[in-house]
């Protein structure tokens, strides 16, 4: 089976209604298996999964929880390649929170990639707070978890900047993956846009 046939197979796995209601679908999958392929601590994969799925899914058998865990295991490594290549870092969807932000696939990328974060906070800012947080910033937003907070419910009612933020995204996260895994390259911090 080819890899694009195991994804589509994973795709339809973690899309299924069936799974707990706290677990990662396929987009907010792959965006915390970003955060995971970012981070500079390695989290172990039983770890990882476990989380990913909140509690223990209900395989069809041992060959199936095999081909799941290692597709998704697969899935980071081609996210880190992806990474860590010279290209720009593609999303498994579009670029765009849509009228409705809840219910954009970009929201559950961006949520499943502050889970990734959330898993292991204490090593993303360790070393770097400051850029770090900036560039997180346009994930942040993009996730609606911090809407609450005056600065960010500043951002969420500017159309135009959140949009501005938005597409920064892929650039953000090449920045944050060399500031994490090779510290000598500084990335220059992102700059605002102005049109």
């Amino acid at each position: 089976m080819s890899f694009a046939e195991q994804l589509t197979r994973l795709q339809v796995f973690l899309d299924a209604d069936e799974l707990h209601e706290e677990a990662l679908d396929y987009v907010a999958a792959h965006g915390y298996l970003t955060a995971l392929s970012i981070c500079a601590e390695s989290v172990p994969d039983r770890e990882w999964i476990d989380a990913l799925f909140a509690e223990e899914p209900h395989y069809a058998d041992e060959a199936q929880r095999a081909e799941i865990e290692a597709t998704l295991v697969g899935l980071k490594a081609h996210i880190a390649r992806q990474l860590a290549s010279d290209e720009e870092f593609e999303l498994p969807c579009e670029l765009d929170l849509g009228d409705d932000p809840d219910d954009s696939e970009l929201r559950g990328w961006c949520i499943g990639f502050m889970e990734g974060v959330f898993l292991r906070e204490a090593a993303w800012f360790e070393t770097a707070e400051e850029e770090v947080s900036e560039m997180l910033l346009p994930i942040m937003v993009g996730s609606g978890l911090f809407d609450e907070q005056p600065e960010f419910s500043d951002i969420a009612a500017d159309a135009n900047l959140m949009d501005d933020m938005i597409v920064q995204i892929p650039e953000a996260l090449t920045a944050l993956y060399l500031l994490c895994n090779a510290p000598d390259e500084k990335p220059a911090i992102l700059k605002p846009r102005h049109h």
